[in-house]
C-alpha cells in the first residue's frame, strides 16, 4: 500500500517513513501543493484538512495528522494550537519560550503533560480511518538535548527517566512517542482492511 504524507514538515515525515518501514509505503508530499491552513477546532479537523488536500491534488490515498501537547496546568493549552503557541509565524523556540513562562511558577510535580497525535488514512472515494497515539509526561524547567523537533527539549516521557525526548536517539523515540502509537494502530487498522 502506498500513501501519499500530507505533512510539509521533513522531521515528521522522516518519523513516518521509519515507523512505518516495512509495513506501509510512505512517499512524500508533492512540493507543488501549497500550505493547509489548519484552521480546524481540534486536531482531527486539523488532520483531515491536511489530507482531503493532498487527495485532492493528487488523486492518491493521504496519510495526515495533526499533533498537540496538552498541559495540565494550562487546562490542555497550547493543545491544537502547539504549533502556533506564541503566533501564526512562530519557530520552535518561541514555542517554548512562550510556554515555559506560562509555567514559571509552576512546580515539575504540577507540570503533567501529554502528547497527543491523531493519524487520518482518507481515500480519493472519501472513506477514511483513524487512529491516535498519546504519551504522558511533564514538562522541564528549561530545554535540554539537541535531538528531535518541536517541544522534544522540554518533554520528560514518563517511560524514559530523566530525559528529554530531546536527549534520546531517533530509535528510542519511535518506541513510546505519540506518533509512533498512532502509526503504529493505523497500520494494524490498514492490514486488517488490505
Amino acid at each position: 500500500m502506498k500513501l501519499i504524507s500530507a505533512t510539509a514538515n521533513p522531521h515528521k515525515y522522516k518519523e513516518m517513513k521509519q515507523i512505518m518501514a516495512g509495513k506501509v509505503e510512505i512517499l512524500p508530499r508533492p512540493s507543488e501543493i501549497p500550505e493547509v491552513i489548519e484552521d480546524a477546532p481540534d486536531l482531527l479537523g486539523n488532520a483531515c484538512l491536511k489530507a482531503q488536500a493532498v487527495v485532492k491534488a493528487t488523486g492518491m490515498p493521504a496519510i495526515a495528522d495533526d499533533t498537540g501537547l496538552e498541559v495540565e496546568a494550562l487546562n490542555g493549552e497550547p493543545g491544537v494550537l502547539s504549533a502556533r503557541y506564541a503566533g501564526p509565524d512562530a519557530q520552535s523556540e518561541d514555542n517554548i519560550q512562550k510556554l515555559l513562562g506560562e509555567l514559571s511558577n509552576v512546580t515539575v510535580d504540577k507540570r503533567g503533560a501529554q502528547f497527543r497525535t491523531v493519524i487520518v488514512v482518507l481515500w480519493p472515494d472519501k472513506t477514511y480511518v483513524t487512529a491516535e497515539g498519546i504519551v504522558s509526561g511533564k514538562i522541564a524547567l528549561s530545554p535540554r538535548g539537541n535531538l528531535g523537533f518541536g517541544y522534544d527539549s522540554i518533554f520528560l516521557p514518563s517511560e524514559v527517566a530523566g530525559r528529554t525526548f530531546g536527549e534520546i536517539s531517533d530509535s528510542e523515540k519511535n518506541k513510546i512517542s505519540h506518533r509512533s502509537r498512532a502509526l503504529t494502530e493505523i497500520s494494524r487498522v490498514l492490514l486488517s482492511i488490505s
